[in-house]
């Protein structure tokens, strides 16, 4: 087996074909990547089907390789970039270059299973909804900075020509909300596995169409994660800052992940508590401890989302008297 490095990026791949110890810079186009297999072709020959070609899924930018993959038939290893993290720090890699992540990845070969080499399999729906989803997370950033102007310029006076262009904007942006997400669920609809997923979600306490949408695209956007990677790659692992004796800070969330997945998880972690007697005794129990309520909330939100993702990789409902 040849594993083939590439640290993708917006518009250069750095590659890494251990055939000769080469390290390659081409262009993230279909062109320069089918020029990238030819070369391949004439270093293995024969043995080209014992390459397989191990990157991150880095969005849309990694697309066009998953695709030619699939179109091609060529074996991956997706790699997940909290393991591709921690595998760096495990066998000392502490600089960080394009180049050095290709030779990176080409290493990690050792850490995959059987079952998780490959060729990819695209779902049309699944690319699309990722899509529908960015589009969304761009809507609700709009939303907010246009919240944040109006509020600051209010603090000023009530009224103004801005105030009220702003809040035009606001309110167009929120039709815009609206629209989309009835074009995701019209989406979701189209594939019976993602259509019973988000069904099964929604039969969290708590847990309302936004919310279900939003925790489907993460699952879907990293199939192989398992529980703990999943709360870290939104961004709800806990971070403890701490040196012998003496350096002792308070632990906190990486808050590197999915941002939009942590801020729709936060009014269903509240709600929850109140309507699921499991989830509130887990509250109560955390605050005669003394602990913080946001330290509280945060622990819901982090129970919330591994329920959600048990359920959807089991394709169960909710039932509350299993957490």
């Amino acid at each position: 087996m040849y594993s083939i490095g590439l640290d993708i990026s917006k518009s250069t791949i750095n590659v890494y074909v251990p055939y000769n110890d080469l390290d390659l810079i081409i262009e993230n186009n279909l062109k320069s990547i089918k020029s990238l297999y030819s070369k391949l072709k004439k270093y293995y020959k024969k043995e080209l089907d014992k390459l397989v070609f191990v990157y991150e899924p880095t969005s849309n930018y990694s697309f066009l390789l998953k695709s030619f993959c699939a179109n091609q038939n060529i074996k991956s290893f997706i790699v997940n970039p909290k393991k591709s993290a921690s595998f760096a720090k495990v066998i000392g890699h502490r600089n960080k270059t394009d180049i050095k992540d290709a030779r990176l990845l080409s290493k990690m070969i050792v850490t995959a299973k059987n079952e998780d080499i490959k060729v990819p399999i695209i779902n049309s729906v699944e690319e699309e909804l990722k899509e529908l989803i960015a589009c969304y997370k761009l809507i609700i950033k709009q939303q907010v900075i246009a919240k944040n102007h109006i509020a600051a310029l209010k603090a000023k006076r009530e009224k103004s020509y801005s105030i009220k262009e702003l809040e035009s904007q606001y309110q167009f942006l929120k039709k815009q909300e609206l629209k989309l997400i009835k074009q995701i669920k019209s989406m979701i609809k189209k594939d019976e596995k993602l259509q019973e997923a988000f069904k099964n979600i929604q039969t969290i306490d708590g847990i309302g169409e936004i919310s279900a949408i939003v925790l489907l695209s993460h699952f879907t956007q990293y199939p192989n994660a398992n529980q703990k990677q999943i709360v870290s790659l939104a961004g709800l692992d806990p971070i403890e800052k701490s040196s012998g004796s003496s350096v002792k800070g308070k632990t906190k969330i990486s808050k590197a992940g999915s941002k939009i997945c942590r801020g729709t998880l936060f009014m269903p972690a509240m709600t929850s508590v109140r309507h699921n007697e499991r989830l509130k005794s887990f509250y109560d129990r955390l605050k005669e401890n003394g602990k913080h309520t946001t330290v509280i909330q945060v622990a819901i939100m982090r129970k919330l989302l591994i329920i959600a993702h048990s359920i959807y990789k089991n394709n169960e409902v909710y039932e509350p008297n299993r957490i």
